[in-house]
Order: structure tokens, then C-alpha cells, then sequence
């Protein structure tokens, strides 16, 4: 057991690859959490909820493949939301996890939705956090202007600096401490020394790739409706350029008795150890006991 409360797990992907997850362990009976980090984030991600719920549920913080501890991909083209789908399938399939409680942010809430497209009735309630079934364009550009950067830095005070630079106008609250934790939770000491963003640079290669004009428009708005029935949170962000106000309206509006939650003067993404939206999820794993 680490310092931090977890022991650190592995599984294996259907093509081979090692990934890494944080076990939090939790009473039994209880429901595990299946936790799934953004784009460029890792298990680390969700340290500020772990701080609230560690020992009072299981908690599993996944690392998707070319990220954190997870082994990187021989093929960048494998750094695709099937991919990954069929990456958090197999480690349910390796862990005999027969029903959980998914909390997906950013990525991880696409990937939540896709879990409940391919089977609702294994998930007992879903935290989506920062997302929906449409995402704002804009959003996507500014994260494709900064994913793969591969930029180093010398000392933790650089990389924070960096992060304010970059998403000062996301968190205009922020104090540099918090930006030095945000850098700790999203880099990593490399081997020369040096911080660097903890994820494969090569996972640009898919999302910066120009989209096929004849490819059909994915609609995943079924995939959200395939979780009516059960406990739903949707956080966002008031200052998020990912996920509408509109369409965090709809979402509560298609699935009835789902939590939309705003955070005021927060960007992409909250971390959910934010009070109001710690206290939801307690809430929301309330009415599953």
C-alpha cells in the first residue's frame, strides 16, 4: 500500500500492453468506482476525490494506455475511443467487476457514455464531469493547440507558470499552489530530470487528425439516454468550452432525474474535490446504499 492509501494494479490489453490503475481499497459489499481520466491526465487525476470517498468506496483509477504507468502504443492509431473501450472492458472482464459506479471525465465521460451503450445495466450510477454527448468545437481547437507539445520544464514553479499561461483564463481563481498541484497531477519527473506532461506525445497523432468528410456524424446522444434509470450527476464548469450550458440543460432534460451541477468561475475540467460537487457525488452514492 502506497503512502497515498492505494496499491498500484495492472491489466492487460486485448492487444498486450500493460496498463496501470490505483486500487483504493473500500468496504466489501460496496460498489466499486470506476474512475477514467481526460485526454492528456492520468490516475492522478482524481486525487482530490480520493481525499473524500478512499476507504469509504473502492476506488479504481484507471491510466488509459500511453498514459502515467500504462505502457505506450506500438500504434499510435490505437489512441482511439474504441481502443480504449475495449481496454476498460477487458480489465472489467480481468477484475470480474460485474457492477460499478463510473465517474468520467472529459474522455472518461465519452468513454462512460460508450461503456453504457454496450451494456447500461452493469453501471449503478454515472458521474459525467465536464462533458456531454455534444462537444464545443471551440474547446476541441484549444486542446489541439496544446496536446503533444512535449514541452520540459526545471523546476515545478516553471511548469506551474506554464499551466497559469495556458488555462489562467479557466480557473481565474487559482491560486499558484493550486497550479503547482495541477502540474503534480498531470506531469511527471522524467529521466534526465527534467518535468514533462506524463502521457505519450503520440497520442496527437488520431485527435489532430483531419476528419474523413465522409464519415458519418457520431451521435451520441442514444449512448446518454442509455443511462436513464439509475443515478446521474452531469458537472460542469460555468467557464468550460467543452460542455454548453445548453447542452447540459438537454442532457438533464432527456434523462430525467439526473444532477446538473454548475461551478462557478471553473473551467475544463473541474477536479471534483470542489465542495459542491464532492457533496453531489456523496449524494449520488447515497441512493445506492
Amino acid at each position: 500500500m502506497s503512502a497515498g492509501g492505494f496499491e498500484n494494479r495492472f491489466w492487460t490489453s486485448p492487444d498486450g500492453l500493460k496498463l496501470h490503475y490505483r486500487y483504493y481499497p473500500g468496504p466489501a459489499g460496496k460498489l466499486p468506482l470506476l474512475c477514467i481520466p481526460g485526454l492528456t491526465r492520468n490516475a492522478r487525476d482524481f486525487e482530490p476525490l480520493a481525499e473524500k470517498l478512499a476507504g469509504k468506496w473502492p476506488m479504481l483509477c484507471v491510466e488509459l494506455r500511453g498514459r502515467g504507468e500504462s505502457d505506450y502504443a506500438k500504434d499510435p492509431a490505437t489512441y482511439m475511443p474504441l481502443t480504449y473501450l475495449a481496454d476498460l472492458e477487458a480489465l472489467l472482464d480481468q477484475t470480474q467487476i460485474a457492477r460499478f459506479v463510473a465517474i468520467g471525465t472529459s474522455l472518461g465521460g465519452v468513454l462512460t457514455m460508450l461503456l453504457a451503450a454496450g451494456g447500461a445495466e452493469r453501471i449503478a450510477a454515472a458521474v459525467l464531469n465536464d462533458i456531454g454527448p455534444a462537444i464545443e468545437p471551440e474547446g476541441i481547437e484549444r486542446i489541439r493547440e496544446y496536446v503533444g507539445q512535449g514541452r520540459a520544464f526545471p523546476t515545478w514553479m516553471h511548469a506551474a507558470r506554464a499551466l497559469r499561461e495556458q488555462s489562467g483564463s479557466l480557473f481565474p481563481d487559482y491560486a499558484i499552489s493550486d497550479w503547482i498541484a495541477m502540474a503534480k497531477r498531470l506531469m511527471t519527473v522524467s529521466g534526465n530530470g527534467r518535468i514533462v506532461f506524463d502521457y505519450d506525445m503520440k497520442i496527437a497523432e488520431p485527435f489532430n487528425a483531419p476528419a474523413d468528410p465522409a464519415a458519418p456524424a457520431v451521435d451520441m446522444w442514444p449512448a446518454w439516454r442509455a443511462l436513464r434509470g439509475r443515478p446521474l450527476l452531469a458537472v460542469r464548469g460555468a467557464l468550460s468550452d467543452i460542455l454548453s450550458a445548453k447542452t447540459l440543460k438537454k442532457m438533464a432534460k432527456e434523462v430525467e432525474g439526473c444532477e446538473a451541477l454548475t461551478l462557478p468561475r471553473i473551467g475544463h475540467t473541474p477536479t471534483l474535490g470542489e465542495p459542491e460537487a464532492a457533496e453531489a457525488i456523496v449524494r449520488l452514492l447515497a441512493k445506492l446504499s
